[in-house]
């Protein structure tokens, strides 16, 4: 094969390697991370300093700035936290990313397969799922050097050619020209930190004298800060079509990496000089990626130090970009929370799922009202009301259950999310009912103006008293399920009691009415079939409690809202 292709397969070849085992160390670290994912997911919404942490802490474990700057995105485009927040976030994203460098600059060359062998045999032989995760992420760690190594051993030839060292002396000498090289490569792999491991390992490259690097930490740092800059296009890419404060919290992610690249670029030489002050001593070759390392982690950590006291100004200057538009009214069958980017951290879509849900509720509790305010009035447009927002309804559980089918389907589910994950399914059936009987009162209603029937007052009564006890149940079921509330449950089954007993008067208050001939028998089929669906909403009612009842409420999903 032509050397020149051999080298352009093998670069690439272990850039897939990397990426490779990059994303699954990061899926299954977040595995074996399972409810402390969540405790990490719980700082996000305290203050600004803790805020940062949970960014750094959050990158840490998903091995991707990209990857948290999204989820804040989506939790931003949701409603879930405001923008200070994630601009916060960011900032500590920033640091995370930086974990990736320093564990590369680690020379473990000599036990690459030893990880990789372990880790396999750990996967294949237990049987627990934690551990066997555990295995899976040595498994993906082994697998990201051994993409480094291969990088690395292709590019030896590269030391030697003078077209190629000319080029990279040009890159050197011009900074600018370093941004730009660092921004395109970061831009082409959409990953700062496969760019930052093709970096290092080019830098490592010795030069002629077989002891500088080829590069340089002055030549290298330039194209550092273009990384920084390129891996904000993801942010960007991931805010299109989203809320005005996503679109600023990925403007924010830009502004804070262009705004560190504008600085540094004056200070390259001071700085380069800095890094090596306090990195480790050696031959340039073998300390220059440790010096890069610590040349990525300094200049987010410096950058983050100056920007947390001007975090107001940031959101005031992003907003003065992006200002507020027009508001619109939200469309119910619209899913308001779902946010298809954040699919790859399940505690974080998870959450996204359990709001979506408890919107889903709200819905059939309008439903609800509006239905007895058509009994109480008999209003054709609460009737049509009633009959849209069914539809809007129907619209939105098939959102929610597409994005579950993912959510199973990306295989980032542990097994005790799963099992929760099914319970909410459990619940968000039993909101779907309580909308389609809200529906099939609504036409029964239609039914009765449609054939002018009549009912007496005392049956028009009862009706509504019916109706008002269900919607205490329901919504007393809907704080049982948000807030954990065992009053609201010992409530449900009390109004359970008085609604069967109130529709056992109501049939035998109806059939004395027709035999005594106050009511006509051909009202005795609608009648009962309004009975049959109180009697149902009822019964769903129940089945929310019992779910309550046996420890599942959301706070397992939605805690993190510092309730």
């Amino acid at each position: 094969m032509n050397d020149t292709i051999e080298i352009i397969f093998g670069l690439f070849g272990g850039l897939a390697i990397f990426i490779f085992g990059m994303n699954l160390m990061s899926e299954c670290l977040q595995k074996a991370a399972g409810e402390r994912m969540k405790q990490i997911l719980g700082l996000l919404t305290r203050n600004r300093l803790l805020g940062v942490l949970a960014g750094a802490l959050v990158t840490a474990v998903l091995q991707s700035s990209s990857a948290t700057t999204v989820m804040a995105i989506g939790f931003v485009s949701a409603g879930l936290m405001t923008l200070p927040q994630a601009i916060s976030i960011i900032f500590g994203a920033n640091i995370g990313t930086t974990i990736t460098a320093q564990i590369i600059a680690f020379k473990i060359t000599d036990y690459i397969y030893v990880f990789i062998f372990a880790g396999f045999i750990i996967s294949f032989v237990c049987k627990r799922e934690r551990i066997k995760n555990i295995g899976m992420t040595l498994f993906a760690f082994g697998l990201l050097f051994l993409g480094i190594e291969t990088m690395g051993s292709v590019m030896k030839p590269l030391a030697s050619s003078p077209v190629f060292t000319g080029m990279i002396a040009k890159v050197a000498d011009i900074p600018v020209l370093g941004v730009l090289v660092g921004t395109l490569m970061t831009l082409v792999v959409q990953s700062s930190s496969a760019t930052i491991a093709v970096l290092q390992n080019f830098a490592s490259q010795a030069g002629a004298d077989g002891v500088t690097s080829i590069l340089g930490l002055a030549g290298a740092i330039p194209i550092l800060l273009g990384d920084n800059i390129g891996t904000t296009i993801t942010a960007l890419l991931a805010s299109i079509g989203q809320s005005k404060d996503a679109k600023r919290t990925a403007l924010a992610h830009s502004l804070f990496n262009i705004s560190g690249a504008v600085l540094f670029i004056w200070f390259v030489k001071p700085y380069a000089a800095f890094i090596q002050y306090i990195s480790p001593t050696g031959a340039e070759v073998d300390v220059i990626s440790r010096q890069i390392a610590n040349a990525h982690t300094i200049f987010n950590i410096t950058m983050t130090i100056l920007w947390i006291p001007f975090l107001g100004f940031m959101v005031k200057m992003v907003m003065r970009l992006i200002p507020d538009g027009k508001l619109e009214e939200a469309d119910p069958a619209k899913p308001l929370f779902l946010d298809k980017n954040v699919l790859s951290q399940p505690a974080a879509a998870l959450k996204l799922v359990a709001k979506e849900t408890l919107h889903c509720g709200e819905v059939a509790r309008t439903m609800l009202q509006d239905v007895r305010g058509t009994v109480e009035s008999e209003d054709t447009e609460l009737l049509e009301k009633v009959r849209d927002y069914g539809t809007a309804m129907s619209s939105l559980q098939g959102e929610i259950n597409d994005y579950l089918a993912d959510l199973f389907s990306s295989g980032a589910l542990t097994e005790q999310q799963a099992t929760e994950t099914a319970k909410l399914m459990y619940v968000l059936s039993d909101v779907d009912r309580m909308g389609s009987l809200s529906v099939e009162m609504a036409e029964t209603v239609q039914e009765k103006l449609d054939k002018g029937y009549g009912y007496s007052k005392e049956a028009m009564r009862d009706l509504v008293e019916s109706l008002n006890q269900i919607e205490k149940m329901y919504s007393n079921a809907l704080d049982a399920l948000e807030n954990g509330d065992d009053a609201a449950l010992q409530k449900i089954i009390r109004h359970k009691d008085e609604v069967l007993d109130l529709d056992i008067k109501m049939r035998k208050s109806h059939m004395q009415r027709v035999t005594e001939g106050k009511c006509r028998k051909s009202l005795t089929a609608p009648f009962l079939r309004i009975l049959h669906c109180i009697d149902r909403m009822g019964n769903s009612c129940v089945n929310l409690a019992e779910v309550a009842m046996n420890q599942l409420n959301f706070e397992y999903f939605i805690a993190e809202d510092g309730k």
